[in-house]
């Protein structure tokens, strides 16, 4: 039975993964909800009934896992949720108190490059943003009707509700959602995405500043959790690269949400993983993960030789 069990769940485990962190916006409380998703299901794997499918009924443990978790943690935002940007010319602002966004590996989540872009779309660091202020039900709601297109009926049964309230909730959940939630952005092809990232790195690693922002739109912003501070337009950008940028700079190239992503390296010890939102007419955001723990998630190097 419980060879079984593993047999048949283990190709779930990437999806149930991209599912938790769409909840939780933790790549580090998702894969620990995952564990005690697998957990729950294993000990309670002789009573199931194959009323529903095994990915369903692995669907229902996890979004429980995750409501339940959600009541005990502050949601986690990014530093453009909690204020206006700043001047390149104070001092950082701290938020070692937050609980901030955190970014997954594509390959965690099965966020294929290839993928159609409405599919990327679902992991993007925007939408999950904007989905941590969403209240818990609403939340789960909205990701398993409009990401996971369950009926009405499966997630009423879920959360032991009717069709009605599921509907309303879901209507309460997009309204919510669209007053947070940016514009979809319109990428460039392929192969000018790849010249303009080669771009980029190039210029880090030339710490040439005038040629790092020449590659932003007008209006790009750049934040840095765990500090609240942030900033807007290349000119704000530049200046704060001119004061804070020291040592030997390297980068190495990842993925995460669907979107572009570096490992980038100061002196060669590990410094910050970027997330980078690339539209048409150049670099539209980028967020700086200062965490040095992300770069063993990502499977990055912990040193590199400058």
């Amino acid at each position: 039975m419980a060879d079984d069990f593993i047999q048949l769940s283990d190709p779930f485990r990437r999806e149930l993964l991209a599912h938790c962190y769409r909840m939780l916006g933790s790549v580090h409380d998702a894969e620990d909800l995952v564990q005690e998703t697998y957990l729950r299901a294993w000990k309670a794997y002789d009573r199931f009934e194959g009323r529903s499918s095994l990915r369903t009924w692995l669907y229902r443990i996890a979004t429980t896992a995750c409501l339940t978790a959600i009541e005990k943690r502050a949601r986690r935002p990014l530093p453009t949720g909690l204020g206006s940007d700043s001047d390149p010319e104070d001092d950082l602002v701290d938020g070692n108190e937050v609980l901030w966004l955190e970014p997954v590996p594509d390959e965690l989540v099965g966020a294929d490059p290839a993928a159609i872009v409405t599919e990327r779309e679902t992991i993007r660091l925007a939408l999950v943003a904007s989905l941590q202020y969403l209240p818990p039900r609403q939340r789960a709601v909205l990701v398993l009707r409009d990401v996971l297109k369950w009926r009405a009926a499966e997630v009423a049964e879920l959360l032991g509700t009717s069709t009605t309230a599921v509907n309303s909730i879901l209507q309460r959940a997009r309204a919510g959602l669209a007053e947070v939630t940016e514009d979809a952005v319109v990428e460039p092809s392929n192969a000018a995405q790849r010249e303009l990232l080669d771009r980029y790195a190039a210029a880090f690693e030339a710490k040439d500043i005038p040629a790092i922002v020449g590659l932003f739109t007008a209006d790009v912003v750049w934040e840095m959790p765990p500090y609240r501070s942030w900033y807007r337009g290349p000119d704000a950008v530049a200046r704060h690269l001119e004061i804070r940028c020291p040592g030997d700079i390297r980068v190495l190239p990842t993925r995460a949400n669907g979107q572009p992503a570096f490992g980038l390296y100061l002196s060669g010890k590990p410094f910050n993983v970027q997330v980078l939102t690339i539209g048409e007419n150049g670099i539209e955001h980028v967020v700086n993960f200062l965490d040095p723990s992300l770069f063993e998630v990502f499977d990055l190097p912990l040193s590199v030789s400058t």
